[in-house]
């Protein structure tokens, strides 16, 4: 993931080509998948003693330590709340909030063909930056025991334009969500990065190196587009009506036949998916590290 994040950083200032593209891509995709993801899952709680890679303080707590472990257009306190605890141990149940099922129901005729494809290159942000965040949102309310809304459904997934629309008043609104969830990482990513090329080569080396950044982050949402949702989609993929006990044998039945995994075994395989092709064994036992899935 560093050697990726290294070569696409230092070859950013050249015409966007596909290397640079590439390298920048699989620097946050791995980022995300195979080091946040794991980590806040616990993966290496029990393996880092320095505790560098430990779930109860990575990337969470202030903007500097998102920065510096884990930044992406998600908050990680919020993709902790959507993705450890609701669709992990609501997988395949309307509570899940990734119910792909569900999401896609409001898609009618030529959207089933052309919104899946609008997705891939934007659901980062558009879709999931926003949702973790209305899961989190929901959950500090319940906590203290506020009502939601009147009309506001917490089972459908909110998206950037839902948001636009204002489907989130009374939760959020959409500059707290510019604020504290996109917009750091936007300014980081595509304005702080390229500045020093700036310096460098002037304002054509900044624009090549802001179009290889935007080219990465689009390949970056189709990348991690095709490995996560079709491990959690298809038509031989059970869907259930009510809930069940954690770490029960009805759990692991549901990991088993709400999941679907890809080609396992091999490094440079595995990293491709992100580890993410042991889906199966990921929803049985989210809390093992990569090698241990391997």
């Amino acid at each position: 993931s560093r050697l990726c994040g290294l070569v696409g950083v230092a070859t950013a200032w050249l015409t966007p080509n596909p290397l640079t593209v590439l390298a920048l891509s699989l620097w946050t995709h791995s980022a995300w998948t195979m080091i946040g993801h794991h980590v806040s899952h616990g993966g290496y709680n029990r393996t880092d003693d320095s505790g560098r890679y430990s779930s109860r303080g990575f990337a969470q707590g202030s903007l500097w330590r998102r920065a510096v472990d884990w930044f992406d257009w998600m908050l990680p306190e919020a993709w902790k709340i959507e993705h450890n605890q609701l669709h992990h141990y609501r997988l395949g149940e309307d509570a899940d909030p990734d119910l792909l099922e569900r999401n896609a129901a409001v898609w009618e005729g030529s959207e089933r063909y052309t919104m899946p494809f609008l997705s891939m290159l934007l659901w980062k942000w558009a879709y999931y930056a926003p949702n973790t965040y209305k899961e989190l949102k929901v959950s500090e309310m319940r906590r203290k025991k506020q009502p939601l809304p009147h009309g506001f459904d917490p089972l459908a997934p909110l998206t950037v334009s839902d948001l636009l629309s204002g489907k989130g008043n009374g939760v959020f609104s959409f500059s707290e969500f510019l604020f504290r969830v996109i917009g750091p990482y936007f300014v980081a990513r595509f304005v702080l990065l390229p500045l020093p090329f700036a310096l460098l080569g002037g304002l054509p080396f900044y624009v090549n190196a802001v179009c290889n950044v935007i080219l990465a982050d689009i390949l970056s949402n189709i990348h991690g587009f095709i490995v996560i949702v079709t491990n959690h989609a298809g038509n031989d993929l059970y869907r259930f009506d009510v809930g069940c006990k954690p770490k029960s044998p009805t759990f692991y039945l549901r990991a088993v036949t709400s999941s679907a995994n890809f080609r396992t075994g091999g490094n440079v395989n595995d990293f491709l998916h992100g580890w993410l092709n042991y889906q199966i064994e990921h929803h049985c036992w989210p809390e093992l590290s990569m090698l241990a899935y391997q």
